[in-house]
């Protein structure tokens, strides 16, 4: 099999090595044989292209690489496009992708990161940092006080690797852990667990609100100004999804009228933030710079084996666990 590994011009932090690549081997015998080529600039893609079965890429510049129609002509042996990201709303709509070509997420890989960052966050919620942020920055001394997490209620929008793992370390805080997914299955980690339809019933039990989902068309705005407004007085936020999932102005008009208790989002429209953007300076409010998920000492390697895992059950006949459903959008 000829995979050709693409990766970003402008990042080389989150390049995969050969180094990488005969490490991954090596955990993964079984892939032995496997010719792979690597490339940074769109030269070297092009020449890969037209014998690569396997692609594996940033997922943002996809759809601008591949218009409607291009990729069976550039790449007739292409089997498989796997991303490195788990989201993949940027390259939506996906009628750039022939039916031919599976693509993949890489889902799985954040979740570790993803769960302490969120735990992180609810803490920090708990225990009035952004008050004291912005206390300090006033130079204010002014105590205030805060009891445990345990029996307290999350509400965890999404039940992937992002919200699973928040919602693990949730419960090992004592926390009551409430999880919203497409569908109603049981998840290990959850107390309960509802159809995300039922988001409107279960916001005025939230004292803690965490976005954990991807970003589709069923998710654009879900936390609208209204459902701000179904969410108990002093909540607090979290949102490692999207910036568009809620309404940004409407968080930071809540935050400012004192209706929530404080915030802290890893995302945000646009990125990156201008200086002179409200979300800045919006009281109760922490922005991180999209940092949430990434593990950089150890996100390639995940995300080959990851790769490999999927490329195995492709070659035993089964289900390839990161296939992106187009109709769905993750």
């Amino acid at each position: 099999m000829r995979i050709h590994v693409q990766n970003p011009a402008s990042d080389p932090e989150f390049s995969i090595t050969e180094a990488q690549w005969r490490a991954a081997i090596d955990r993964h015998p079984d892939m032995v044989g496997m010719e792979v080529s690597f490339a940074t600039d769109e030269a070297g893609l092009a020449a890969a292209l037209p014998e690569a079965e396997v692609l594996l890429s940033w997922v943002r510049p996809l759809k601008q690489r591949f218009p409607v129609g291009v990729l069976p002509g550039a790449a007739p042996r292409l089997k498989v496009i796997a991303c490195t990201s788990a989201g993949v709303d940027s390259a939506a709509p996906f009628d750039w992708l022939p039916d031919s070509v599976a693509l993949l997420n890489n889902r799985g890989t954040h979740s570790d990161k993803a769960g302490e960052f969120g735990i992180m966050a609810i803490l920090m919620l708990q225990t009035h940092m952004p008050a004291f942020a912005d206390q300090q920055r006033r130079g204010e001394w002014k105590p205030r006080f805060a009891s445990t997490l345990a029996g307290r209620s999350v509400v965890i929008v999404g039940m992937g690797s992002l919200g699973g793992g928040v919602a693990r370390r949730a419960r090992g805080f004592g926390m009551h852990v409430i999880g919203l997914r497409h569908g109603s299955e049981p998840h290990p980690d959850c107390d309960e667990t509802h159809p995300t339809e039922a988001l409107d019933e279960v916001l005025p039990r939230a004292e803690f609100l965490v976005l954990a989902c991807p970003l589709t068309e069923r998710t654009r705005n879900l936390l609208s100004r209204e459902r701000i407004a179904l969410l108990p007085q002093g909540a607090r936020l979290v949102n490692i999804a999207r910036g568009a999932v809620w309404d940004q102005d409407a968080v930071c008009d809540a935050l400012e009228a004192g209706r929530l208790g404080g915030c802290v989002t890893d995302v945000a429209v646009p990125e990156p933030l201008p200086p002179d953007h409200r979300l800045w300076r919006t009281p109760g409010m922490v922005v991180t710079p999209h940092v949430s998920a990434d593990d950089r000492e150890r996100y390639n390697d995940r995300t080959l084996d990851i790769l490999f895992d999927n490329l195995r059950a492709m070659r035993e006949g089964r289900a390839m666990p990161n296939r992106v459903d187009p109709a769905k959008g993750y």
